[in-house]
């Protein structure tokens, strides 16, 4: 059974940085490319970065690049999101899940997601 657990989430001030951290289980990490969504009640979810299989790339939402950077550790089965510069705009509920293609394999986000995490950007 997938389980997708994340943490890290705070309120933090404009300009401030975070370190989200998502611990995976259930499923061969190494086969799947992974990626973070963040959602606001009353939108859709969005993909805010993509890792590949290997970590060898890395793709951005155009909002949150160059202050944001995706990055995964294939020997504990997690993946990390490194926030800086944080803006109020970027106050969400950040998830892990996977998603997209690495190499010729692509993949659809499990079923099953974790609860998230809160991320408030506010002075």
């Amino acid at each position: 059974q997938v389980r997708l657990i994340e943490s890290g989430g705070d309120l933090v001030h404009p300009g401030g940085s975070l370190r989200l951290s998502c611990a995976t289980f259930g499923f061969t990490f190494d086969d799947y490319p992974m990626r973070w969504y963040r959602q606001t009640p009353g939108k859709q979810r969005e993909m805010v970065a993509h890792i590949s299989t290997r970590g060898g790339r890395t793709d951005y939402a155009d909002s949150v690049k160059g202050r944001f950077t995706i990055s995964r550790d294939n020997e504990k089965d997690m993946i990390y999101l490194q926030m800086n510069s944080l803006k109020s705009e970027d106050t969400a509920r950040y998830y892990c899940n996977t998603g997209g293609c690495s190499g010729s394999a692509c993949h659809s986000p499990f079923t099953s997601w974790g609860q998230g995490t809160q991320v408030t950007v506010s002075s």
